[in-house]
């Protein structure tokens, strides 16, 4: 009941016009202070959700749902039996073997250093790499003794290869076993051995594999890098409708302490922290713009409890304690938070969807010099709550302060006969 009667009080001091207009004035700033830190609270954070979606939307067309890699050391026996119980999982759907080393590419007189990724010839069945194949081949890595390569786009650029490459790209890689005794030959370090173009390119747009990798046959790959029957990785796709954690803790089981299983974000876990960490500073940030903004609530607080002292006189002369005459200030510093929390994620959701729907914030001037030509939006709801809650918090902490005072100072002088 104490409650309601401070509340009540509150609630009708906060929608009532005061006796001076200014105090009108800086309430009303004090809520579009608020409301307007937390609309760019929702829309920051949406923007860095919308970018992280956007990259794993990328990544998804060429990383597998589930890759197992061995703990120890680069490559294991492809004949591991934790290996053997994996592909023969129920839910597990493709299977792909994968080598994959450092090396060096020559074409012409260029040359760069290269991933050489071999796979199984099902490995276009794991992933999405259909999707993102620009030429006018098709995704072939081997014709009986005859290897092909799938390069990154920015790769065949760097190379000078185009979609279709007339010559053989030879690939270079060091001699694993051995050493090297004649220096005068330095090429004897390394075993040499050439590609054909399937007159196909693939583009992820992340310079992580554009750049740098290439895709061919997994037998090309052992014989280059001498790991016949190794493998560097098992990548995973499970079958519609199987639930990625629970298969997850499945084939963690039937892997053992040799192996990691790692899903897709733990796959590019470098990249998907470094945007945690962007979004978290974002939101440091702007946490402390809307702190001062929400100086305001004890400015106009302060000048409420100036402008009602004859209230707070008549109130105390009734029978209202102390404590139930700093509630009324106190609530009246979360009424005008909370309304400018509400208005401010409403606003900001508003926004968002019109962002999602119309693109109107670019990216660019030209279309097509960005993966997407508008910054790309993704409300996730929990950011919304915390968004709330963060205000909510910080209005209270803001109310606490004039309203300690006036405990301590306003009753103490009004009171005094």
């Amino acid at each position: 009941m104490k409650r309601n009667f401070s509340f009540y009080v509150a609630r009708r001091y906060m929608f009532s016009k005061k006796s001076v207009g200014a105090i009108n004035v800086i309430s009303f700033i004090s809520v579009a202070g608020v409301a307007v830190g937390t609309m760019a609270l929702v829309i920051v954070l949406s923007v860095f959700n919308g970018f992280h979606d956007l990259v794993a939307s990328l990544f998804t067309n060429f990383d597998p749902q589930i890759e197992v890699v061995p703990v120890k050391g680069k490559t294991i026996n492809a004949d591991a039996p934790e290996l053997d119980r994996i592909r023969h999982l129920d839910f597990v759907d493709v299977a792909t073997d994968v080598v994959e080393d450092q090396a060096i590419a020559v074409y012409g007189d260029r040359q760069r250093m290269v991933t050489v990724m071999g796979v199984d010839e099902n490995f276009d069945q794991l992933t999405n790499i259909s999707d993102i194949l620009y030429g006018d081949g098709d995704f072939t890595l081997r014709v009986a003794n005859l290897y092909f390569g799938v390069p990154g786009i920015r790769l065949a650029q760097d190379l000078g290869l185009g979609a279709r490459w007339a010559d053989y790209l030879k690939i270079y890689a060091p001699v694993r076993r051995g050493q090297l005794t004649d220096l005068d030959t330095p090429t004897d370090g390394f075993v040499v051995d050439s590609l054909l173009s399937p007159g196909v390119v693939y583009a992820v747009n992340q310079n992580k594999y554009d750049r740098d990798r290439i895709i061919t046959s997994i037998y090309f790959a052992r014989q280059l890098f001498d790991q016949d029957g190794m493998l560097s990785s098992l990548q995973l796709r499970l079958k519609p409708g199987t639930d990625l954690s629970t298969a997850k803790c499945e084939i963690k089981a039937a892997a053992g302490e040799k192996f990691r299983v790692l899903d897709r974000f733990e796959q590019q876990a470098d990249t998907f922290r470094i945007m945690q960490i962007e979004k978290v500073l974002a939101y440091v940030f702007l946490t402390f713009i809307l702190i001062v903004a929400c100086f305001n609530i004890i400015s106009s607080l302060s000048m409420l409890i100036i402008d009602k002292k004859d209230d707070i006189n008549t109130l105390h002369n009734l029978g209202a304690n102390d404590r139930q005459i700093q509630s009324i200030f106190l609530y009246e510093g979360r009424i005008i938070s909370a309304v400018g929390a509400l208005i401010g994620i409403g606003l900001g959701l508003a926004l968002c969807g019109l962002q999602q729907a119309f693109g109107f914030v670019k990216m660019g001037e030209s279309s097509g010099t960005f993966i997407v030509n508008a910054y790309p939006v993704s409300v996730h709801y929990w950011d919304v709550l915390v968004v709330f809650i963060t205000v909510i918090l910080i209005g209270w902490a803001a109310s606490w302060i004039p309203a300690r005072r006036l405990r301590k100072q306003i009753l103490n002088r009004i009171t005094t006969p």
